[in-house]
Order: C-alpha cells, then sequence, then structure tokens
C-alpha cells in the first residue's frame, strides 16, 4: 500500500498543485496513520514552485494544505499570515478554501486580506505581513492556500522604483534558495520545485538529511524538484546548535563560487562611495590616534571608539536597505545604524587612519556553507596588516569589551568583500586562557555558624565584559547594590563590609577587571550537636552570571546534535576556610584530573592544619562543540559541580 500511494504521489512531482483541485486526499489518506493522529493539526502539503527569470527575479507559487485534527488545532489556524519584504518583494493570497468535514466547500474572500507593518523589534525596516482570518474551524475541516510571490530576500540600496525593476536581485541574473526541509508540524509530503532558463547553470547540495531530487527538461527550462515525505517535527536537543546546522535543508545557488560573492560586494559597495572621507570624521581619526605608534594600537583605539559610540538603532534611512552600506556622513552624522552602519564606519575610520580595510558578511548563530547562498544576516570588517593577512573586526558585538572581534562569535563563518575575491573564512577557536574568571576567597568560619572573609574575582575577555556590565552600562547609583546582590544570591543574611572596584571600572581598556568583597554572613554553616553543615562560598551561586555552562542540562548521557555554551572559558575557583578550633573535616579528602576534546578539569579538597582548601580549574575549549565532545565537557562540568556539595566539620 505505502508503495503504492508514493508511486501515484511520484506522477504529481513535476505539475503544479493547483491543476488538482482535491489531489490532497491521497496525501489526506496517508495522514490517517497512527504516527499523526496524536497532533493537533497535519500539513498534509506543503508545496513551493519558482519560477526564476534571466535576471534572477523569482515568482513563487507557495501552496500549503492543512488538515485540522482537534479544536487546538482549530483555532490554531483560523488566521494565516505571510511576512514579505516590500523593497524586494510582493506577496499576496491568491486562493483560500475550506474543505469542512460535514462535505461543505467555503471559498474565503482574498480582498479581505489586511497587509500590515510586521510586528518587529530592534530593526525598523518597514517590513510588512499579509493576513487572512479564515473563521470557525472544526476537526476535521481542511483548509488550502496557496500565496503568490515574486522578488527576492535583499536588497541594494538605492531608489525603488516602481515598476517590476524591484524586484531583480542585486547580484543580477543571479538566484538562491535556502530552503529548511523541517517543521514545527508534521507533514506528509513537502515539495520545492524551481524552474531556471536553459542557459543557467545551478549547484545545490542536501543537507543533514535525504530526498528524493530529479532534474527534468520542461517547456525549454530545467526544472529541479525535492521532495521528502513523513516529515515529523524535529526533536530539539536542550542548547542544540542552529537548527539550519543539524536538520535536514536544501543550499542552491546559480552563483560558482564564493568568490565571485565577494568580488561582487566589494564592487557595489566601491562604486556607492560607502567609504568617502568625511572631513570632520577625518579630524576624529587624527585625534584618535595621535600618540599611538603600532598598527594594532591605531585599528584597537578606532575599533573600539566606534563600537561604544555608534549606537544600535535599526531604522530605515531612507532610501533602503540591504547590501550596500551607508555613506561616512551619514554613519557619522547620525551616529547610529544596524551592523552594516556600525561595520562601515570602521571602515572608514580604518581608511582614514592609512590601512586597507573592507566590510564583510557573516553568519550570526549558524554554519554558512560551500553553496554560495547568501546564508548571512551581519556585516563586520577586516583590515589588512603589514603582514599581508586579514584581520577580522567586529564593532557591534564589542561595545566595552577588550576584544577586537568578540569570542561569541568564534568557529563563525565570514566572506569579506575584498578586491581580489575571497572565499569563505573561518575564525579561530578562542583559548580559554583568553576568557578567565576567577575566584579566590579567603574565609574564617566561627563557632556561631558565621562565616567572615574577603573574596577576589578578576575577568579577561568575555568573562570580564559580562562582570564588567554593570560599570559600563548600569547606572551608577546601582553599582554597590549590584554587588550585594551577588552575596546574597549567597545566602540572604549576607552582609557586604566593603567592596573595591578600584577608581574607575569603566575602563575596560585599561586592565582585566578586578573587584575585592570583604562580607560576612550570619548563620551560614547549619550547627547540629558538635557539628556544622556548609558549602564552599566559591560554589555556591557566586556569580554564576558569567558561569554560562551551569545552564546546560547535564543529565543527558548523550547527544545526537551539536551544542553551544556562551564561549570558551576558563573558570579557576580557590578558597581556604579556617575552621572553628577542634573541628574537622568528614569528607575525605578529593581529588579529581580529566582532560577531554571539549573539555578539562582539575579539582582537589583537603584539610591543612585547621583549614579547607578547595581548588578547582575548569577548561571549556570552545563555543561551538561537535556531539563527540559532549562526554568530555558533561563529565568535566559534573566533576566540577561536585565540589558545590555540603562539608562536613565535627568537634
Amino acid at each position: 500500500m505505502r508503495k503504492q500511494l508514493y508511486a501515484t504521489l511520484a506522477c504529481f512531482l513535476l505539475t503544479p498543485v493547483t491543476t488538482y483541485g482535491q489531489g490532497w486526499k491521497l496525501y489526506e489518506e496517508a495522514a490517517k496513520g497512527e504516527s499523526y493522529a496524536k497532533f493537533d493539526c497535519v500539513a498534509l502539503l506543503d508545496s513551493t514552485s519558482v519560477s526564476v527569470q534571466s535576471t534572477g527575479q523569482g515568482s513563487f507559487a507557495v501552496c500549503k494544505v492543512i488538515k485540522v485534527q482537534t479544536p487546538k488545532g482549530a483555532v490554531a489556524n483560523r488566521v494565516i499570515k505571510y511576512d514579505y519584504d516590500p523593497l524586494t518583494a510582493h506577496a499576496e493570497f491568491k486562493r483560500v478554501t475550506i474543505y469542512h468535514a460535514d462535505g461543505q466547500i467555503e471559498e474565503v474572500d482574498v480582498k479581505k486580506t489586511c497587509d500590515y507593518a510586521a510586528p518587529a523589534r530592534a530593526i525598523y525596516w518597514g517590513a510588512r505581513q499579509i493576513m487572512i482570518e479564515v473563521g470557525a474551524l472544526n476537526p476535521g475541516d481542511v483548509i488550502d492556500y496557496e500565496i503568490a510571490k515574486k522578488g527576492f530576500t535583499y536588497a541594494l540600496l538605492g531608489a525603488v522604483p516602481e515598476d517590476d525593476s524591484r524586484f531583480i536581485p542585486p547580484m543580477r541574473g543571479q538566484f538562491y534558495d535556502i530552503v529548511p526541509f523541517w517543521s514545527s508540524e508534521p507533514t506528509v509530503r513537502k515539495v520545492y520545485k524551481v524552474s531556471i532558463p536553459m542557459e543557467k547553470e545551478m549547484q545545490f547540495q542536501f543537507y543533514q538529511g535525504e530526498c528524493t531530487s530529479s532534474m527534468r527538461y520542461e517547456d525549454g527550462r530545467k526544472a529541479y524538484t525535492f521532495a521528502m515525505e513523513d516529515m515529523m517535527p524535529f526533536r530539539r536537543e536542550p542548547n542544540m546548535v542552529d537548527l539550519f546546522d543539524a536538520a535536514p535543508k536544501l543550499m542552491m545557488s546559480s552563483t560558482p563560487h564564493w568568490k565571485d560573492k565577494s568580488l561582487w560586494f566589494n564592487k557595489v559597495n566601491e562604486d556607492y562611495g560607502s567609504f568617502a572621507p568625511l572631513p570632520e570624521a577625518q579630524k576624529k581619526v587624527d585625534e584618535l590616534i595621535k600618540g599611538k605608534k603600532t598598527e594594532m594600537e591605531k585599528i584597537a583605539v578606532l575599533t573600539h571608539w566606534v563600537a561604544d559610540n555608534i549606537r544600535y538603532a535599526g531604522i530605515s534611512m531612507g532610501k533602503g536597505e540591504g547590501y550596500t552600506l551607508h555613506d561616512t556622513k551619514m554613519n557619522y552624522t547620525d551616529r547610529c545604524g544596524v551592523c552594516k552602519d556600525i561595520a562601515g564606519t570602521l571602515v572608514s575610520f580604518l581608511r582614514m587612519a592609512g590601512f586597507e580595510a573592507y566590510p564583510a558578511m557573516t553568519m550570526a548563530g549558524s554554519r554558512v556553507e560551500s553553496i554560495p547562498a547568501d546564508h548571512f544576516n551581519h556585516c563586520v570588517a577586516v583590515v589588512k596588516l603589514a603582514d599581508g593577512t586579514y584581520m577580522p573586526l567586529d564593532p557591534t558585538w564589542v561595545p566595552f569589551c577588550r576584544e577586537l572581534w568578540s569570542s561569541a562569535e568564534q568557529q563563525q563563518n565570514y566572506l569579506p568583500g575584498v578586491p581580489e575575491g575571497s572565499d569563505l573564512c573561518l575564525t579561530p577557536v578562542s583559548a580559554p586562557e583568553n576568557h578567565y574568571v576567577r575566584i579566590k576567597a579567603d574565609n574564617r568560619l566561627d563557632a556561631n555558624g558565621t562565616l567572615r572573609g574577603t573574596f577576589t574575582i578578576q575577568a579577561e575577555g568575555q568573562s570580564d565584559s559580562n562582570i564588567r556590565s554593570i560599570f559600563t552600562r548600569g547606572f551608577q547609583s546601582q553599582w554597590r547594590a549590584t554587588m550585594e546582590r551577588q552575596l546574597l544570591a549567597v545566602s540572604p543574611k549576607a552582609r557586604l563590609l566593603s567592596v573595591d572596584y578600584g577608581r574607575n571600572p569603566k575602563d575596560y581598556q585599561a586592565a582585566p577587571i578586578q573587584i575585592i568583597f570583604r562580607y560576612e554572613i550570619p548563620d551560614y554553616a547549619m550547627q547540629g550537636e558538635k557539628e556544622m553543615l556548609f558549602k564552599p562560598l566559591v560554589m555556591n551561586n557566586l556569580y554564576n552570571q558569567v558561569r554560562s555552562y551551569l545552564r546546560i542540562d547535564t543529565e543527558m548521557k548523550e547527544r545526537k546534535y551539536g551544542f553551544k555554551d556562551a564561549c570558551s572559558r576558563l573558570v579557576e575557583l580557590d578558597e581556604t576556610i579556617q575552621l572553628p578550633s577542634g573541628y574537622r573535616l568528614i569528607n575525605g579528602p578529593k581529588e579529581d584530573t580529566m582532560q577531554g576534546t571539549g573539555a578539562d578539569f582539575e579539582g582537589s579538597l583537603l584539610q591543612k592544619g585547621n583549614r579547607v582548601v578547595l581548588h578547582n580549574r575548569l577548561a571549556l575549549k570552545k563555543r561551538v562543540y561537535e556531539a563527540s565532545d559532549w562526554d568530555s565537557f558533561r563529565k568535566a562540568v559534573e566533576a566540577h559541580k561536585a565540589y558545590g556539595d555540603y562539608l562536613v566539620i565535627k568537634k
């Protein structure tokens, strides 16, 4: 039966879905299987057909057939929404039909479609949504709709014409698409078909799964078809990599190599004059680099000034948004913009300082594949050093940060727009030592259970940025209260006696952060008859904000997919606790050492005279980990956390 069904479905592969009326009835039969019964709704068909013109413009027919199975599914599908960018695309409902379970067929009036500004946060570029209400639904009802769309994904900065030329992609003649073959709802069949002119070439690859694919000649054109059956909702793992790095996806592009895109990106910005010098900006550059001797000193001072002084505000700048960077005059005058405006300002500053610098595209959050489909969402900069190598810089991600390229972006692909062209690049792993956080405590436990002492916290890199943020981004009136909250997280009875964070903790470029606390905590130890119970202070909720690995669930024994932490990191925790006279540690001496591809750990706990001495060193080696790294990461973190267990002392 299954083979017969698939053979029948294959007959529909090369034919537009809309010509078959209720052809989806076959898919409805397949959805009666036990694996679909527990879901609120089922997508019987998810079909996209694209016709590409020689200019690269695409005309899309997006068809979807959804069967409602429960009242919850009925509520979830009573409104249909679709997003589009009016600067580069047009979208409209072509038809919406409801096949009610009682046999009635209802045609929804698509003239009642609402077209409105899409909800937005941080970036307000005029994106829109179309929405249509289909009304009350009941289990058993089927919604069959088609959306007609034409255009592309990104825009050039320039006047927006009123004719269809605005739908031609900026890299004229080129077409690409990135098609997720996963869904939050079970799907009986997903089909993606693209038809291109005969003279065009198209490269593609299907990643992280399998599909049925074909290439046929139809009406003097090439037609590529990709299909998948029985798509169940993708099962996520906690802290896993982006779905684009784990779930099935199709990447396709008519651009031969990334170098072609690099050359185009360089030319389009040079032709526009994005980095033309500006007298008032030149004055600022000269002021900043005065007295700086080395190229790295100059690069650093310019990067930090741009990062700290160009505010992130994604408002529309008038003529459009996209690959072309706004010019120096606009960026320096407005002192605000998104990543491309901040990166563009840095490129301009570096050039005015005598450096060779260019913009680059990157993808924050997921991998960019070798197929040159534009999987980018972020703009950065590169500068040519004296040895001829290019160094990546990201002013958007390093405000008040001691780095020039944020290590929260390590292991990230980027494509420089350089005149000689470039292949796809990858930022290296940043060593854990570059992001150390060290807490060293010297405590005394009194016979009444009160803990008194001092601890010093030091940090560098991303750890520095996390701990220092109250000084660089918060109100000065809240500085001491924030320090108190760190102790109150250890015990609600904690009292901050004094805190020393230096003369100017806002000056992040001066040195790594260091804060010294002096405190007392009444009733810190729970008391029994000639015995006390307490946790080491450094292991007891102290500065957990910077220890992002604690938010990764280590209960899982195995992982199928890669996983992420905020950054590579070195955590060093040391504490000495002077015990009351006559008390000894009941817990036996403890010592651990382990090494692995994901993490290293060493720890010890013992009594020396009347003192308990604890040492922990946890090195987390990456930001993005392979599934094979999980065993060493998990064991190291669990061993580290075990030193936070209660200590028992007796007299």
